[in-house]
């Protein structure tokens, strides 16, 4: 007691008196077992002094026990420590800022001091109570406000630094304390007014680096208890609208937390998301922006099973957007002003364009495999109208809504899809996703045929020449374009065997719709150049040809009756078409042909190439004369010039029809194809006579053979004679004809079963037993009989 008198001078003014102060660190470092009572003497004295506010002696005894503290690492310094803290909080109890500092500062030392022994009944609760006040002062001047909430950060920095590493303080992680760390924190980081001031001196930027500490000490499982409450600090200090503070505080989580945690991130976001579904769309829309910004980070690592979750979500969310802003126009009475419905609107399209964007961000940054997997999972989304869509029915949103969202979850699949470059077509368009996509060309809607487009160009686009083939024209020269092409691969040939013929169909399909514009011409004139330059070999040349006269025959035929634009469109679509192919394959009598043609059309028929029929004011004539060959492509003059090894120039001769399949049966388009025909490809050496031929199948042919008011009459006259019959027929008559069936039935059964009992003959021998003696008969190969559904 006489040596911790001894360091108190007279006056305080003075200090400590270092000399009386050494003997007492050299008596203590000598008898550690007398640290106790030395804390306990000093916390006396310093609570004496708190009491009749002699301040100067309370920062003398701090100072004294700071040193003692760095001076003594012993084990008995366990119960020192218990006094040092108890003098802590009562310097952070009164309410002078300066003893408030003064107990902070004390804290911090003592917070940096390694122990080698955990503490096993130490708790903090105290000060983390306390420090976090200290964040929130309210004190009217401004210096003192700012010093009191640096000294609070710093306390709570020191907390975390003393617990996060002690096995037994992961008391600190629980929700208790981290609802009262996490916000002090971002109360800081948000209240940013000095700018001038910079490091330690500002509560925000200390305020950051000791939010970035804490979260990179965050274990896998304290992820969730520590990004909870700055969910609930956003929600309730209303920082979603405008949304810059939560999307900086998401970013700084983002890149302090280990990468292997993100996920548990993106699923908080997800699920707050959730909560909020009903909130308005511009909060709504500030949770997706952040969600936009946590994935653009995490992509670049590794999410695990996060990916799918996140789309599901996100489409989820995408279709409850359009039943609020449907839902919400639909029930307006008319009294409700028309600008509350445009703003409504408006709002909501705020939160459709945010998810889009997320959806179509986050696909384009994963890898390759999970993008593929990605763009499945979207396409299985769209919903088809007449058809069943479980996955994202909440309300019937009818047609107008199943059209927003197909043109939406497309528009994502555009943005999921750009960049993707796949090492084989089979990759970038399987079969499950060939379908629904190629289907889709089926729609009356010329915005969802444009976005169908411009998704295969993403996919078939491997080299990035889709920019030099933008627009639609007569290219006079195409080796000046530089395209960049490989030779085709044997997966990519045997892709356009099996499917192909959808392609072709697709835009077949895609260039009678009446609504087209110029730019689904464009976008048809680019999806042609880019299977001509990524996918064709000379069977796909021959095809295209093929589907460049189908086309020019079905303008000029014109059995549709098509407006005359869509007619003049298409002759442009296969003039420029015919030419770019020229030139790709190279082949002087052919490109000879087409600028022969091209040439003729200036002359006479300007309003059949595209640089004229696009234009504003160009005068399209009543009908085109089909008289005039020399305005449009000739197959015999196409066939002559392609007359050259490598090209099976007599499948020319084959006119090309599309194929049939099941979509045309649903209900999704009022016009269907009118003529239901097989495509068949018929070698020339294989073709009969042709006045072997059978009578052309047309309309008229199919509609008789579906006319089935005569059919009714021939089956009652059938049933009634049969009855009759069976009234009016003698017994022997009736009894004979029943036997006749039957014993024909018993005759076919047993020649089944004799096929399916009797053992196959065997080329090593069969055993037959004659007299009690077994005998091998060999039979040779080429006498053997087999069954027609055994021979390949």
């Amino acid at each position: 007691m006489r040596l911790v008198d001894n360091i108190f001078p007279e006056d305080p003014k003075d200090g400590l008196v270092k000399s009386d102060m050494e003997k007492l660190t050299f008596y203590a470092v000598s008898a550690p077992e007398k640290l106790d009572r030395i804390g306990a003497y000093l916390a006396e004295r310093l609570s004496r002094d708190v009491v009749r506010h002699r301040y100067g002696y309370v920062v003398i005894a701090m100072e004294a026990l700071d040193q003692l503290l760095m001076a003594c690492h012993s084990q008995s310094i366990k119960p020192f420590v218990e006094s040092f803290l108890h003098m802590v909080a009562k310097l952070l109890e009164s309410r002078e800022p300066d003893l408030q500092v003064l107990g902070t500062n004390s804290f911090v030392k003592f917070a940096n001091i390694e122990e080698d022994t955990p503490s096993y009944h130490r708790r903090y609760d105290f000060f983390v109570s306390q420090f976090s006040a200290m964040c929130h002062s309210t004190h009217e001047d401004p210096e003192t406000r700012n010093r009191i909430r640096v000294a609070g950060i710093k306390g709570l920095q020191g907390v975390v630094r003393k617990t996060v590493n002690d096995e037994l303080q992961a008391i600190i992680w629980e929700p208790q304390h981290m609802d009262k760390l996490i916000p002090s924190m971002l109360f800081n980081m948000q209240d940013n007014e000095d700018f001038e001031r910079t490091g330690e001196e500002n509560p925000a930027s200390l305020a950051e680096s000791c939010f970035r500490e804490l979260l990179g000490r965050a274990a896998y499982g304290n992820m969730n208890n520590a990004v909870h409450p700055v969910l609930v600090h956003l929600d309730n200090h209303r920082l979603w609208d405008p949304n810059d503070f939560a999307v900086s505080c998401f970013r700084i989580i983002m890149y302090s937390i280990q990468a292997q945690h993100s996920h548990h991130v993106i699923q908080q976001v997800l699920s707050h998301l959730d909560t909020h579904s009903k909130n308005t769309p511009r909060v709504r829309a500030g949770i997706v922006q952040v969600l936009l910004e946590t994935v653009a980070i995490a992509a670049k690592g590794s999410i695990g099973p996060t990916v799918l979750e996140v789309f599901n979500t996100l489409l989820k969310h995408l279709r409850m957007s359009v039943d609020f802003e449907l839902g919400d126009g639909s029930r307006r009475n008319s009294a409700s002003s028309l600008s509350s419905t445009r703003t409504k609107e408006s709002e909501e399209r705020i939160v459709q364009n945010a998810i889009i964007q997320t959806i179509g961000f986050f696909g384009g940054n994963l890898p390759d495999y999970q993008r593929a997997e990605v763009m499945m999972f979207v396409m299985g989304k769209v919903p088809v109208y007449g058809t069943p869509c479980h996955t994202l029915d909440t309300v019937k949103i009818g047609h107008q809504g199943t059209k927003r969202i197909q043109a939406m979850l497309l528009s994502s699949l555009i943005m999921v899809t750009s960049g993707f470059k796949c090492k084989t077509i089979c990759a970038g368009l399987p079969m499950a996703f060939l379908e629904p996509l190629c289907s889709i060309s089926l729609m009356e809607d010329s915005e969802l045929r444009l976005l169908v487009l411009e998704i295969l160009h993403n996919i078939i686009d491997r080299h990035d020449n889709r920019a030099k083939l933008r627009g639609i024209r007569i290219i006079p020269n195409v080796a000046a374009l530089k395209i960049k092409r490989e030779k085709i691969s044997k997966q990519d040939v045997v892709f356009m065997k099996k499917h192909g013929q959808q392609l072709y169909r697709h835009i077949y399909l895609g260039c009678k719709e009446e609504d087209n514009v110029q730019k689904n011409f464009e976008l048809l004139f680019t999806a042609l150049a880019l299977i001509t330059i990524e996918l064709a070999n000379e069977e796909v040349v021959i095809d295209l040809i093929r589907l460049s006269i189908a086309l020019q025959d079905m303008a000029l035929a014109n059995e549709e009756n098509m407006p005359m634009f869509i007619r003049c469109g298409i002759m442009a679509l296969v003039a420029a078409y015919l030419n770019f192919l020229s030139q790709m394959i190279a082949n002087p009598p052919f490109c000879q042909h087409v600028s022969k043609v091209i040439e003729m059309r200036n002359l006479d028929a300007p309003h059949l190439l595209p640089e004229h029929v696009f234009r504003e004011k160009c005068v399209l004539p009543d009908n085109l004369d089909r008289d005039d060959v020399g305005l449009y492509f000739q197959t015999a003059d196409l066939a002559e010039a392609l007359s050259v090894p490598g090209y099976n120039v007599e499948r020319l001769a084959v006119p090309y029809i599309p194929q049939v399949t099941d979509e045309d049966q649903l209900p999704r388009r009022k016009s269907f194809v009118d003529t239901i025909s097989l495509q068949v490809d018929i070698l020339s050496n294989s073709l009969p006579d042709q006045s072997q031929l059978a009578e052309e199948i047309t309309f008229e042919t199919l509609k008789k053979a579906i006319d089935t008011t005569g059919l009714e009459e021939q089956e009652r006259e059938r049933r009634r004679q049969v009855m009759e019959k069976f009234q009016k027929a003698p017994f022997e008559e009736i009894a004979a004809h029943c036997e006749s069936k039957a014993n024909m039935l018993h005759d076919r059964l047993a020649q089944v079963f004799e096929l399916t009992i009797r053992p196959p003959p065997s080329p090593s021998g069969t055993v037959t037993v004659t007299s009690g003696h077994a005998q091998y008969q060999s039979v040779p190969v080429y006498e053997m009989k087999f069954p027609d559904l055994c021979v390949y």
